[in-house]
């Protein structure tokens, strides 16, 4: 076997080896040989998991890059990225914190009929299969994180807080009262009514005696045990290996060599440069208080918001539908798969952000989705969702991610995954492309952009300061206020994430702004030969790449057309 077969050999076996430990992420890709499983990730398991990409990565190092042909290169230079951020992944046990108020498989799991086959009597046996396993996985993940308590891994105290109303929310009296009953109130065309009534029995047994079972006994071990074993500091740095395993987020989330130190400077530096325009542009408003009045004013005023979901949902559709218009003006290359929008349900809609995108079926059976929060309509401005729905939807995250499942010349491993500094960076990116088709012309709109950009801004010296510089809850959610029109449940909700998700946050900005500059730097130095549309498919005709690749690559594209 030669090199090139031995690197093909290798991807195709890390990539078995995924879908057979995380069955779900298999379903989610369009793998739907584990429809009826759940993985199992106790910590042997772990361990397991752990050992098995060390192998992968020894067999990495016995292929020399050289002997492989240019396209393979990057391909095994993506790969060893992603396989060595996974395996510091692992020996800095992030597995041993798998939930919080605010993310965990607590809050995926009764969303699961939205993700999974649900066609044929099989695909409804396999559901079943899923519930059933459902206690088991439960007490997979309680025995990894009393583990974890034995190893230092404690979770942050204000994680948890508020989490036991999403438990509690699951144990329910009967099974219709749980949304993991909806595929039974309505089953496809052909199910007979034997089928139907088999089916529907099976599935609230299930629930009852596995889902409800399994949330009430997580719901005891978080109260009894996890939460009274919480830290009260808030910073990774206090996580065992805490800073070493900070500075590995900060590459990982990036994609760059940078410390926390410089991220907190770059951060501060946005926050300055975006204040100016803020307090430029409410001159324009003829408002005639400070940034911090006229905040205030946008908490305030009534005409800001909606009083159904209803509306908030038409005035989110609206904005989509018109920018689905401009994307032509803006692009070569648009995905075949659509989008629709939906609300985040309401059992994780308290503790959960203003809006998520979940990407598309791997196999083309489910479209994108833009979720939006409905919760508390009080704190959903309206000026915030032109820029909200262009990160999430299109021209963001739907657009760019969908695209990359449909290069069907890339191989798994980078259809399916990628750069947080990529994906998040293009979505922030995206926002600010509304300016060049017309949209953000309301002034109260504008700031809501600059809201938005100065939010990003703001991750970087919150989440440093929390993770790296002893700051408190209270420092980071002060300094949002302070700079933020956003309201103050979602500025908690937000710091709350940074804090369970270390340096995930420093993605958006820092990658923004390398788009930006490399945009920038084409602009100049091509000219009146600058075409945008070929720009956009330049950087986005490769997937999620690493930002110091994705510089490489526009640097080799401004030389090409140079040289025409």
């Amino acid at each position: 076997m030669d090199q090139l077969d031995e690197f093909q050999q290798l991807i195709a076996d890390e990539w078995e080896f995924r879908v057979h430990f995380d069955p779900m992420f298999a379903t989610l890709s369009g793998d739907n040989r584990f429809n009826d499983q759940l993985p199992h990730v106790a910590p042997q398991d772990w361990e397991r998991h752990r050992q098995t990409l060390r192998g992968f990565h020894q067999r990495l190092a016995s292929i020399d890059r050289a002997n492989l042909p240019e396209g393979e290169q990057l391909n095994y230079d993506i790969f060893r990225r992603l396989l060595e951020d996974a395996i510091l992944e692992d020996d800095y046990g992030v597995y041993y914190l798998p939930i919080a108020r605010t993310a965990g498989f607590h809050l995926e799991f009764p969303e699961l009929f939205q993700f999974v086959p649900l066609n044929t009597i099989k695909d409804y046996e396999n559901y079943i299969a899923r519930l059933e396993a459902f206690s088991r996985f439960v007490q997979d993940n309680i025995t990894l994180m009393r583990a974890g308590l034995q190893k230092g891994y404690r979770p942050a105290r204000v994680s948890l807080e508020g989490i036991d109303a999403a438990l509690a929310s699951q144990v329910v009296d009967s099974p219709q009262a749980s949304p993991l009953f909806q595929p039974f109130t309505h089953f496809p065309a052909g199910f007979s009514l034997d089928d139907q009534d088999r089916l529907i029995e099976d599935g609230g047994t299930a629930i009852m005696s596995s889902v409800v079972s399994g949330f009430r006994e997580l719901r005891r071990f978080v109260q009894e045990e996890y939460l009274p074993a919480a830290r009260s500091e808030v910073g990774a740095y206090s996580l065992p290996g805490g800073h070493d395993f900070y500075a590995h987020r900060i590459h990982m989330f990036t994609s760059l060599d940078l410390s926390a130190e410089d991220v907190h400077i770059t951060g501060q530096k946005e926050v300055a440069r975006i204040r100016a325009e803020m307090q430029a542009l409410i001159g324009e408003t003829g408002f005639s208080g400070g940034l911090k009045a006229f905040i205030e004013f946008l908490r305030t005023d009534a005409r800001f918001y909606v009083q159904t979901g209803e509306a908030l949902m038409a005035h989110t559709a609206l904005i989509l539908k018109r920018m689905d218009g401009e994307l032509p003006h803006l692009f070569k290359t648009l995905p075949r798969m659509s989008y629709g929008i939906r609300a985040i349900p309401d059992h994780s809609a308290p503790g959960n952000t203003t809006a998520y995108y979940f990407p598309p079926a791997g196999d083309g059976t489910r479209s994108g989705t833009y979720y939006v929060n409905l919760y508390d309509l009080p704190s959903r401005p309206l000026y915030e969702y032109e820029a909200l729905s262009l990160h999430e939807a299109v021209p963001g995250h739907h657009l760019q991610i969908a695209l990359q499942q449909e290069l069907g010349d890339l191989p798994n491993f980078r259809r399916f995954g990628g750069f947080t500094a990529f994906v998040e960076g293009w979505a922030l990116y995206a926002e600010r492309l509304g300016l060049e088709v017309g949209f953000y012309q309301d002034p109260y709109s504008n700031f809501g952009r600059l809201s938005y950009e100065m939010w990003r801004a703001c991750r970087l010296v919150v989440d440093t300061g929390m993770h790296a510089m002893g700051w408190t809850r209270q420092q980071a959610i002060g300094f949002m206020a302070a700079n933020t029109s956003l309201t103050l449940l979602n500025i908690a909700n937000e710091i709350d994430r940074y804090i369970f998700w270390p340096g995930q946050a420093l993605a958006y900005k820092i990658g923004e702004l390398k788009i930006r500059e490399l945009r920038t730097r084409a602009e100049g130095m091509l000219g009146s030969n600058f075409d945008l549309r070929e720009f956009h498919d330049l950087v986005l005709s490769n997937g999620a790449v690493p930002l110091d690749v994705l510089e490489q690559m526009v640097d080799q594209w401004i030389l090409h057309l140079q040289s025409k």
